[in-house]
């Protein structure tokens, strides 16, 4: 079985609602075509694992390892809901290939790239290797990378992860580059009240929009967080996105929600709780997907190596701008790369699309990968 017609079978499943028959797919695959150790937990993450001390009749060590320098090839097979145009009266997704391209929901981000790190995961002979090698695909990564934060609680860990998300047409078009490193995403609310009055009566209220609107300015005044992760600068970003207040027209309002996106980077935080200083205002997180920043040299110049040699282009080390489950796997100290075959643009809209060329590279670069490990865990 090649890439496409993997990817075509996996993309063809729905898996925006529910991702059971999605990882039924992936685990019966993985069972069938791998000598490994494969295991489903009760998230429905996926799980396979290969390599010295690993045996492949016990399904457990497939999550818990079996003590050796471990190193994954990582995605997730959830999507967001398909536009009209993807699916059909019946529920099934529409797929099709032209140009050399599959278009379908869950083409570019990231069904493609799970099916060429189960090919590469399965190509690899277990006594080739000097480290555990693991694939594992989680679940319910568009809801906020909760399969692999819910993984990591049931107390998963790896060493090494190459994350298959979009890396391809950062540094020039169709090249597929190495991110060492990516944003992430702090979302919060602040809540400002007040007193309600008659608006006729303005100094009998106490207005929750003024309290916001002072509170608004001190989010505009903050500093982008930035730090620099192999040479590159990464800068994050603050924004004020919604603002709800007020009941009527001649009411002085008693409360105002303001909500702030900011793009976090490695290290840094703005400072927003500097406007719990302003009377009345209260600030609150309500997601804080976590930036990723591989701080092993040799361990990105691997990849870049791989992706160098199975390609005409000359791919970089570039940052990404969008969190990913690599975000979680790098809190508990997994030294991460992201390579994939999405392109800029491709994800998420109605037009979704991967390049077949694109997912056969990086097949090829998740097995150079694997293979050249030995070279940096001696």
């Amino acid at each position: 079985m090649d890439v496409a017609d993997l990817t075509h079978d996996l993309v063809s499943i729905p898996s925006h609602e529910d991702e059971t028959a999605a990882g039924d797919f992936v685990e019966s695959w993985l069972r069938e075509h791998t000598d490994s150790a494969v295991l489903r937990d009760d998230h429905g993450n996926v799980f396979a694992r290969k390599g010295p001390g690993v045996d492949p009749a016990d399904d457990a060590v497939a999550r818990e390892g079996a003590g050796g320098t471990s190193l994954a090839l990582a995605g997730h097979h959830d999507v967001v809901p398909p536009d009209e145009s993807q699916i059909t009266d019946d529920g099934e997704y529409v797929l099709s290939e032209s140009d050399g391209r599959l278009y379908g929901r869950g083409t570019a981000d990231m069904k493609g790239s799970v099916a060429a790190a189960m090919l590469a995961f399965g190509s690899v002979d277990a006594a080739d290797l000097d480290c555990e090698l693991v694939f594992v695909s989680f679940v319910a990564e568009e809801s906020g990378c909760l399969g692999s934060a819910a993984a990591i609680e049931d107390g998963f860990v790896l060493d090494y992860a190459v994350v298959g998300e979009g890396t391809t047409g950062y540094s020039s078009d169709g090249v597929t580059d190495v991110a060492v490193a990516h944003k992430g995403r702090r979302g919060s609310t602040i809540e400002a009240s007040g007193k309600a009055a008659h608006a006729s009566e303005v100094e009998s209220g106490e207005n929750a929009i003024y309290r916001a609107s002072d509170a608004v300015d001190v989010v505009r005044a903050l500093e982008f967080p930035s730090t620099e992760v192999m040479g590159h600068e990464v800068e994050g970003s603050v924004a004020v996105t919604e603002v709800d207040g007020g009941t009527a027209w001649n009411v002085i309002p008693d409360a105002c929600t303001v909500t702030v996106d900011e793009r976090t980077v490695p290290g840094e935080r703005a400072p927003l709780e500097q406007v719990e200083a302003i009377e009345g205002v209260e600030w609150t997180i309500d997601q804080d997907l976590p930036p990723m920043a591989c701080d092993d040299a040799d361990f990105a110049d691997l990849a870049l190596d791989a992706a160098r040699d199975v390609q005409d282009g000359d791919p970089e080390q570039v940052i990404k701008p969008h969190a990913t489950d690599a975000g979680n796997l790098a809190g508990t100290g997994t030294e991460c790369v992201v390579v994939g075959a999405a392109e800029p643009g491709e994800a998420h809209t109605a037009e979704e699309s991967v390049s077949v060329t694109v997912l056969e590279r990086c097949e090829r670069i998740y097995r150079e990968v694997a293979e050249r490990f030995d070279e940096i865990s001696r």
